[in-house]
């Protein structure tokens, strides 16, 4: 009697710590719940309904294999031996986590239910979860990840409040998120130069002004900029952050040949002295510091710099000789400055060759473009690859509702990525310029600090060190 009564007793105990526990796990999700947004609940609701019907649905969707070994259990409680054993039916483990524009599920593969079959049977997941597009990419080894999407994150504008820390990265670069609602990102790491074009108002410059203000709490990372839009420095969209940049150029010809020459010339310098302060001959073995910073060349309006003037006058001539001489300096620090840490950013409307020379275009090996009017346009800012994926040209981006959309090619993806990138309100970009202002040094007083010798084309900084 005592012994069915302490039987008894265990599985009381057993009874209240499993409701215990499930109460626990009801409050936990009733206050997930109560503290997502509308759209987080309306995903958490389609979770649950895929979870509760993934049973159902992956034989009909194809996405189950028949298993007709016996297990080892089975065949134990067949002694007679004469026993017919039923066919298992397996299916891939799912996991499903929601989002603010949908879920997210991983599944295992089984044999015969690979990537491929995942990838076929997307459509129909799509219909069956409601959304608007599945996508299927591989998870590692018999792993797949897929994305689910009930709202389109391309036509949902979002905004970037700077986090006002270091980048835990050098050089990557946080562009927003895809079709998918996934995060993309671009190393910039050994990368010469960037090319972004698009059409005026749709997003050029608030890509890379989330750039800088993501990059400026580092005093590892310099900036110049050059506005082609502007003539001062308090004028146009850089105005906000030109405390944070070491040099700032409008679109004065004669003044941006000068400041292209001196930045040719701390690019020889530190070719020059490379090896003798880092011990290495490419920065990147090593990082960039705050001694021996990566220096952002941010060529907004590019075409304002190299356009070929035409005409007999000594002024046009002396312009066309200067934009002549501009293309040839930012050539120099395109194809020579990644070893020793310049990354060119150049901007413009239309990528084409008379925007930005195609010996300094061709070279740069990220691009971008938000909206292109001609597929002209859209060929000279993306490779001739685009007009083999039609639904991503950037000439379908012209809608008001893509301002902040752009189009690039990503590695490990096949054909071209959309990516919407947020907005960064003004007021935020010029409070991360003011609290990062003393971080900004010039690269060439740096330099004559470290090594005692002075670039050419630099002045002479008194206070700088002999080595």
């Amino acid at each position: 009697m005592n012994e069915l009564n302490e039987a008894f007793g265990w599985l009381n105990a057993v009874m209240w710590i499993g409701t215990l526990a499930i109460g626990v796990w009801a409050l936990v999700w009733s206050v997930r719940y109560v503290r997502a947004t509308p759209m987080e609940r309306v995903s958490i609701r389609q979770a649950v309904r895929i979870r509760r019907r993934w049973k159902r649905l992956a034989p009909m969707v194809g996405l189950s294999v028949t298993d007709k070994t016996p297990t080892l259990m089975a065949e134990l409680g067949n002694t007679d031996g004469n026993k017919q054993h039923k066919p298992r039916v397996l299916l891939p483990a799912l996991k499903v986590v929601p989002d603010a524009f949908g879920v997210i599920a991983r599944a295992n593969c089984l044999p015969k239910v690979g990537l491929e079959e995942f990838q076929k049977a997307a459509p129909y997941l799509a219909d069956d979860w409601r959304m608007t597009r599945v996508s299927v990419l591989p998870d590692g080894p018999g792993k797949v990840l897929i994305r689910g999407v009930r709202v389109d994150p391309l036509i949902t504008p979002t905004a970037h409040v700077p986090t006002g820390r270091p980048p835990e990265e050098y050089a990557k670069w946080e562009l927003g998120v895809d079709e998918f609602g996934m995060p993309v990102f671009v190393p910039l790491s050994e990368v010469p130069g960037v090319t972004v074009g698009g059409l005026p108002g749709f997003g050029k410059t608030s890509c890379v002004n989330r750039l800088v203000c993501d990059w400026a709490p580092s005093p590892a990372i310099q900036f110049v900029f050059f506005d082609g839009k502007v003539s001062q420095s308090y004028e146009g969209d850089y105005a906000d952050l030109v405390q944070r940049a070491f040099a700032f150029c409008g679109d004065d010809l004669e003044a941006a040949n000068k400041l292209f020459k001196e930045l040719v010339g701390l690019r020889r310098a530190r070719s020059a002295n490379i090896r003798k302060v880092l011990g290495v001959k490419n920065m990147w073995h090593v990082g960039p510091s705050e001694q021996w910073p990566l220096v952002v060349i941010v060529i907004d309006e590019a075409h304002t710099y190299f356009r070929d003037h035409k005409g007999s006058d000594p002024q046009t001539k002396k312009l066309a000789a200067l934009a002549a001489e501009n293309a040839r300096l930012v050539e120099d620090l395109v194809k020579k400055g990644r070893s020793v840490g310049l990354l060119t950013i150049l901007t413009t409307q239309k990528t084409t060759g008379d925007a930005i020379p195609t010996f300094i275009r061709d070279v740069c090996p990220v691009g971008l473009s938000f909206a292109q009017k001609t597929a002209e346009a859209s060929v000279a800012a993306l490779g001739e690859d685009i007009r083999n994926w039609p639904d991503a040209n950037p000439i379908n981006l012209q809608d008001p509702a893509y301002v902040g959309v752009a189009v690039m090619s990503q590695q490990g993806r096949p054909g071209f990525v959309r990516i919407r990138t947020p907005y960064v309100a003004d007021a935020n970009a010029a409070h991360t310029a003011e609290a990062t202002a003393h971080l900004t040094q010039h690269p060439a007083k740096l330099l004559q600090t470290l090594t005692g010798w002075n670039p050419d084309g630099f002045g002479d900084y008194p206070d700088a060190e002999a080595a």
